[in-house]
Formats: C-alpha cells, structure tokens, sequence
C-alpha cells in the first residue's frame, strides 16, 4: 500500500477543487481539477479543460499513485464550472431561499389535502409524508422515495400534479 492510499478521506477531501499534478507508476503525469477521490479504492477523478474541447475527465488508480502536487487552488467559479459537470441538463440550481419556500409551499398543499406530512432531518428539510414517503430537495417527484411502491407512484403522481399547476 503506497502512502497516498494510507490517507483517510478527510486528508484526500484537502485536494477537491484543486489543480494537482499526479505522479504515477512508470513516471505518468496527469495533471487537472481533482473532481473526487474514491474512498474505497483511493483513485482519484480529475477533470481538465483543453482549449476549445470538451471537459476531458481521467481516472488514475489510487494503488498506481506516488506523488500528489498541488498546483493552484480553485476559486469559487471553478468549483461552480467542476460541480456542473455531471448536473443533468435540466438541473436547476435554487437559492437556499427557494428551497425553502417550494418546501413550505409543498407542505401547505399536502397538508390542505389532508395528506400527513412532517419535517424530518437536523434542519428540517426533508418532508416525510405520512410516516413512509420522504420527500428531499428541491422536492419533485424524482426526490420522493419510499419502499412502497404504491404509496411512491400515486405521491410522484400527485407532487407533479401541483408542480404542473404552480407553472
């Protein structure tokens, strides 16, 4: 085991939204954005921006690391342009603000409905509806989960039911 898969997950989060360059096995060098690093296998996800290209994202394999550099550190617009890479294409970003009131918003029309419904977590932002659907932000239908699958089906129904009516 070389040192870099001896770090725990905490040391390897210190390289997230960092241009690194990696030493690897037989004196490959990648170099790019450190996107994450697989806790398991201590590899490592790094995207690169070519001129006029495409986002390019390599994988080095955590057991074939020897050396990780630091080379910039990435500022706020980066770290926004590297979590956009795998956002689907119809991912919304919401204000903390927004969160708030679809979730109130959504709250209130279950509750007008007569369908039971809780806040749930440390910060209250996941709606549990009825004891056996939880609901998560940004609170759509795709967010609803349930071992139920019943109960799933006709609450997706109903949340894009409203979710269609509020447009």
């Amino acid at each position: 085991m070389n040192d870099w898969q001896k770090k725990s997950p905490l040391d390897w989060e210190t390289y997230m939204n960092k241009l690194v360059k990696v030493v690897a096995i037989e004196k490959h060098e990648y170099e790019g954005w450190v996107l994450t690093v697989d806790p398991v296998s201590a590899s490592i996800v790094l995207a690169a921006f070519p001129e006029n290209e495409k986002v390019s994202i390599s994988f080095v394999m955590g057991h074939a690391v020897q050396e990780v550099e630091i080379l910039k550190e990435g500022d706020s617009e980066m770290k926004q342009r590297l979590s956009r890479i795998f956002a689907p294409k119809e991912s919304k970003a919401y204000s903390p603000e927004e969160l708030e009131k679809r979730k109130n918003d959504l709250k209130t029309w279950l509750e007008t409905n007569h369908i039971p419904v809780t806040e749930q977590g440390e910060l209250g932002r996941t709606l549990c509806v009825a004891g056996v659907l939880t609901i998560d932000p940004p609170y759509g239908p795709e967010q609803c989960s349930s071992s139920n699958e019943i109960i799933l089906s006709r609450v997706q129904g109903l949340v894009q039911g409203y979710l269609e009516k509020q447009q």
